[in-house]
């Protein structure tokens, strides 16, 4: 089914839309931004002429001209009585390609696999055999499996037993079972500003109306802010990345975790901790998880980012009520995680001190040489060196990431702008730029950034002629 995006949401994504030209052409433009960064998702139905017309304050007729220049353009697909849907030119709605067209694709922050990850698949084949009498619905996750996720927290001083633990098809998979499971119709979602974007897909997607408290570079979380939103408002629940934050590369210092944890305790909120990225460290050193300070945290991992993003295996670790909900819940929602990648992932546990080890120096090669690399080509950009984590959030200064992000692509380069990671249209002077790609592949983004910058200048709509797609 479609998306419909109501005239009341496309204003808020909008947000400082106008420019000097004509006013349907600017219009037209910032939807083609939204699709194309990911903030309007390609089959998403419009509104209608009206609907929108009166949501800008615009007339009826200008609306009908930027929907009229979308269709022509190719990013419009209309039907009497049916509405308007977005579409990407060339591609077919739902079509997903494992090699995309564009020769640079940052727009994944993902490293290469594990060098170990083939030995492990070889050893989980010798061993599903003994697995083929079972039905293959599990909803759970495998007794070997489950125990190697609690040993791993309890290796991190937090106690942990099996049956805390459920295994689910990454960490994105188990957000949703979190949230479908525990959020009501008109509560409340607090979360990190900027944050993951597909988070907020995900609270978007339920109807949440969502909160958010700043994370800036310079101070760290909004905790006073945090904890003001948590009095007044009264959120269920809290989703919070607090190891190498995403886009950020920050993590939360053990008294303000401390801080947090207890605050969410004392009100009711639910904390939901993301921690794919938490063993992503370079320069930091261990840090204890949330749940340590609050025993209802609800913690999510995967070894999607510490081994590979094609090994779609997460786990939610919580309190064991709350896990035998989510077990009665989930058969709405999936029927279950497939047993060769648990097979997998039991001996990669096994191997987690080598495999953590790898990626750590593989992420300070990739960081380092992205720093020096904007350092030397765009010293008038403003970053914070991060001790972990995938990326550089950095501070364009006059330039339009959004501009920046439509320009790269007519030079082969997928980039995600900041305001896909924003509430509202955030960060539109932000950029993140992921350094778990290959010195070559980085110096070649960082040319091309280079070369743009002084080009697409301040204005999200203004950019050159050729960066139309």
């Amino acid at each position: 089914m479609n998306t419909f995006v109501t005239g009341r949401r496309l204003a808020r994504e909008l947000g400082e839309w106008r420019s000097n030209g004509p006013a349907y052409k600017a219009l037209a433009e910032r939807i083609r931004v939204l699709l194309l960064d990911g903030r309007l998702a390609s089959g998403a139905r419009l509104p209608a002429e009206r609907e929108l017309s009166q949501a800008l304050e615009l007339s009826r007729t200008t609306v009908a001209a930027a929907y009229s220049k979308l269709r022509d353009d190719g990013f419009l697909d209309s039907v009497r009585g049916s509405g308007s849907t977005l579409r990407l030119p060339g591609r077919e709605r739902g079509e997903h390609a494992l090699h995309p067209g564009l020769p640079l694709d940052f727009t994944k922050a993902t490293a290469p696999a594990y060098p170990g990850l083939h030995a492990a698949y070889a050893a989980a084949v010798e061993e599903l055999p003994a697995y083929l009498s079972h039905d293959g619905f599990d909803l759970v996750g495998l007794p070997d499996l489950r125990e190697a996720i609690a040993q791993h927290y309890r290796d991190r001083g937090l106690p942990t037993s099996a049956d805390q633990v459920m295994v689910t098809v990454g960490a994105q998979h188990a957000l949703n079972l979190v949230t479908r499971t525990l959020y009501s119709p008109g509560e409340r979602v607090l979360v990190e500003q900027p944050s993951y974007p597909h988070a907020l897909d995900t609270f978007s997607s339920v109807g949440a109306r969502v909160l958010a408290f700043p994370v800036r570079q310079d101070t760290g979380w909004d905790l006073p802010e945090a904890l003001l939103q948590i009095r007044r408002a009264a959120p269920s629940l809290a989703f919070l990345m607090p190891d190498f934050h995403n886009p950020t590369g920050m993590s939360m210092p053990i008294h303000e975790r401390e801080y947090l944890a207890a605050a969410a305790a004392r009100e009711g909120t639910v904390l939901v901790v993301d921690e794919t990225t938490a063993h992503l460290d370079i320069d930091r050193g261990a840090m204890p998880p949330m749940a340590a300070f609050n025993p209802n945290i609800l913690t999510l991992g995967s070894l999607g980012k510490v081994a590979w993003g094609g090994l779609r295996i997460g786990w939610v670790r919580g309190p064991r009520e709350v896990v035998a909900q989510l077990l009665r819940n989930r058969p709405a929602v999936d029927l279950g995680t497939p047993l060769l990648e648990q097979l997998v992932a039991v001996h990669l546990f096994r191997d987690w001190p080598t495999m953590a080890a790898s990626r750590s120096a593989e992420l300070r090669r990739g960081r380092d040489t992205a720093v020096e690399l904007l350092r030397e080509r765009l010293p008038q950009w403003q970053l914070q060196v991060p001790d972990g984590g995938l990326n550089l959030w950095i501070n364009t200064e006059t330039v339009s990431s959004s501009a920046l992000a439509l320009a790269a692509r007519t030079h082969g380069l997928g980039l995600v702008p900041g305001p896909r990671f924003g509430i509202d249209g955030a960060f539109e002077r932000y950029l993140r730029l992921p350094f778990c790609y290959a010195g070559e592949e980085l110096r070649d983004a960082v040319d091309i950034l280079a070369e743009l910058a002084g080009e697409v200048g301040s204005d999200p709509l203004r950019m050159p002629l050729q960066a139309v797609i």
